[in-house]
């Protein structure tokens, strides 16, 4: 066991475990923030996402270990803490979840494809969204969604979440 100091959501957080625990059971069972999933356990399916230093990552593959002293992790309870976040109130109005057991790591990408790209076309979302698995199918709505998000933080309608 070792002792690892993080920077999850903006709050620090001393946890002991082992150094080989993957980021995600550290974020759910130690952290005791229960929306980051999991899904495939191989970084294959996008519902363990998260984002380190902004960039979304798949948590399940990712050892705590491998963490910088000073990474910021983000998991979806630290998207919208104070407001929605754009990407949010969009799958809302789009009603895009179905069973939603995705989502969270939907939404994930989401807000780093924005950041990266916010005005992405129909492409851009594919290609970006690509590693992130829904069983639903609701492929559409998902860019439905990613379009409103994008329209609204053009126009400045919607929150970016902090």
């Amino acid at each position: 066991m070792a002792i690892f100091n993080l920077t999850v959501n903006g709050k620090k957080t001393k946890v002991d475990v082992e150094p080989d625990m993957p980021l995600l059971w550290v974020v759910r069972d130690f952290v005791g923030l229960k929306g980051t999933k999991f899904g495939c356990g191989m970084a294959q399916c996008g519902a363990c996402t998260v984002h380190v230093n902004g960039e979304a990552t798949r948590s399940c593959q990712i050892p705590v270990s491998s963490l910088a002293k000073n990474a910021k992790i983000t998991t979806i309870e630290g998207i919208g803490e104070t407001q929605l976040h754009a990407v949010q109130q969009a799958w809302i109005e789009e009603q895009v979840p179905q069973c939603g057991y995705c989502q969270s790591g939907q939404i994930m990408s989401a807000v780093a494809l924005l950041k990266a790209n916010p005005n992405p076309t129909d492409a851009d979302i594919d290609t970006y969204m690509s590693g992130n698995l829904c069983r639903c199918g609701t492929y559409d709505r998902i860019r439905k969604g990613i379009h409103r998000a994008a329209e609204s933080m053009k126009t400045g309608n919607a929150g970016t979440g902090k």
